[in-house]
Order: structure tokens, then sequence, then C-alpha cells
């Protein structure tokens, strides 16, 4: 077959469908974003549609954020406008899951095909700079004389630094179902209301807040990590006599119905991603630390980390 004619089936087959996803010189991939722009799960899906086009997968790849519910409205979006589809993806993470348990939403993530585990994080808590209050120890001193006055800040509800605060309440000897949490629907929402000085106390991912801390606008008072972050002079909650450690990890999702072959190449497509420079500058922008798991083992990751996560937040009475 001469090489022109060849060239011309090739692209014929990749138009109709017939060649698998990652063979497809073109692929236009859609990344459902379920929360508000300017949060994790806004930055990680950003950060891997550059690394999937940078890894030559990917030719474009469009962004749809639909804040919510600790996810699930995207996630009702995604799971209902994209069943079969082999192009689309979906940003998600624990704060889904501790959503799902505390919410009970209409739609399950099962529903939707998972592919891989991209990053792992631990939770800081900050106080603007203008805050009378200066350590974790002055905010647990004044949660303990009234619990409704401390102000908490974060994601959605069930979120990680919700069940971080619930944590600390029981942890302290407060009543978890006092704590006065205020939820937001994106990480843009929740810089705001803190260097505004209208909450007490904010949580998020470290990347989240680190130029507002570095620029002296953030006080950092505690991590959720089991040790000090590398390079990030910030004291554990456990090193301040708290004995809380709670991770965040964040993944992507594949749509409802699709195909075995085609989840293989979207996880592919993903992995391949992970290994591009795009991504590792991603990585050391933003203090992510690379976690990438995927397929089968991927699946049971998640269903055994709801069940861990219930079980944290059961008791700490928030369910």
């Amino acid at each position: 077959m001469r090489r022109d004619t060849f060239l011309r089936s090739l692209a014929a087959l990749a138009a109709a469908g017939a060649l698998p996803l990652s063979a497809r010189a073109s692929a236009n991939l859609k990344m459902m974003i379920p929360a508000n722009p300017g949060g994790g799960w806004d930055s990680t899906g950003r950060a891997l549609g550059k690394a999937l086009q940078d890894a030559g997968v990917a030719s474009s790849v469009s962004f749809d954020n639909k804040g919510g519910a600790a996810g699930a409205i995207g996630l009702a979006q995604f799971v209902n406008a994209s069943k079969g589809d082999p192009n689309a993806l979906m940003v998600m993470g624990a704060v889904m899951l501790g959503g799902i348990i505390t919410g009970k939403p209409p739609v399950s993530l099962t529903q939707a095909t998972p592919l891989a585990r991209l990053t792992s994080e631990y939770n800081v808590f900050v106080l603007p700079a203008s805050s009378p209050l200066k350590t974790m120890k002055d905010v647990i001193d004044q949660l303990k004389k009234d619990p409704g006055s401390v102000k908490w800040g974060g994601g959605s509800r069930g979120s990680t630094e919700h069940i971080a605060a619930a944590m600390i309440a029981r942890e302290v000897g407060v009543d978890p179902a006092k704590i006065n949490y205020v939820a937001f629907r994106g990480g843009g929402e929740a810089v705001a209301a803190i260097l505004g000085g209208n909450v007490t106390i904010g949580g998020s991912g470290y990347s989240e807040f680190a130029e507002y801390i570095k620029a002296g606008k953030m006080r950092a008072i505690g991590v959720t990590s089991e040790k000090r972050l590398p390079g990030i002079e910030v004291p554990t909650l456990k090193e301040q006599g708290v004995n809380v450690v709670l991770g965040n990890w964040r993944g992507v999702y594949g749509a409802p119905g699709i195909t075995p072959e085609q989840r293989k190449a979207l996880t592919d497509m993903v992995v391949k991603a992970t290994k591009s420079k795009a991504w590792a500058e991603s990585l050391a922008k933003n203090a992510w630390t690379p976690a990438v798991m995927a397929g089968a083992e991927f699946e049971k990751f998640v269903d055994d980390e709801f069940a861990a996560l219930r079980a944290i937040m059961v008791k700490s009475g928030m369910v």
C-alpha cells in the first residue's frame, strides 16, 4: 500500500472512531471540574489538561467548572451527560467521598469509571494576618470557651478540612456537632473570606494558600500530616498535642458506560501525562506529592477510602 493511501486510511479509521483513543492523532478531551475556579480540583484538572497535551496524547482539552455539594453537582452532570463518551474526564478526590457520605446525593461515584489517582496532599490551617489569634492553641482555647464563635472556613461540607475540624474538636473535648463550619463552593471564595477576616480560621491544601502564606497575608498554624512537610516550616497538629492526621488525594474518572478498551486507553493517556515535563512542573509549583495509582488497584483504593472516611466521620459525629 502506498504511504499516502495508508495515511488516508488511518485518518478515516480515526475519524470513524475505529482506532483506540490512544492511537488517534487528535483526541479532543472534555474535563469536568466539579468545583468553582481557584481551588485544588481546578488547578489539578487544568494541570492535567496541559500535561495531556504536553505528552502528545491530546490535541485539545476543554474545561467545564460546575461547583457545589462537594462535587456532587458536577458528578451528576458528568454521569448524566457523558454516558459512553470515551473523551470525557472528571477530576475528583477524597473531598467528593466525604460529600457523598454527608450529602447522600442521588448519583453515585460508582456510576462513573475509575481511571487513576494523581496526587496526595495534606491540609494546612491558616489565620488571617490581622487575626488576634496567633497559634492553634489560641484557636483551641477559644473553641473550648465558645465553639460557635470560631468560624471554620473551607471547602464543601464533608471536605477533608471539614472532617479535620471535627476531628480537632473531638480530640480537645468539644462536641463536633457544635463546630461552626462555613462551606465554600471553591478555593477562590474561601481565600477571599480568609483574607477579608470573614472566618476565624481556614483550611485547604497547602498549595491553595502557599502564595498568601509566603506574602504574609495568612498565618499557617498547623498541617494535618504525620511529619512536617519538606521545606515548609509549619508545625503538624500532632506535634502540638492534637492527634489528628488526615491526607487528601486527587484522581480522575472516565464516563459511565465506556468499554474496557476505552477505559484502558484513557488510563494509559493519563499515566503518560503524569510522566510529562508539564506535570513535573505542576507538582513542583503546587507542592503536590506524586501518588499515581491506576486501574483495578485505584478502584479498590477508592472503595477502601470510602469505608475509612465514613468510619472517621461517624466517630467524629458528622454522620
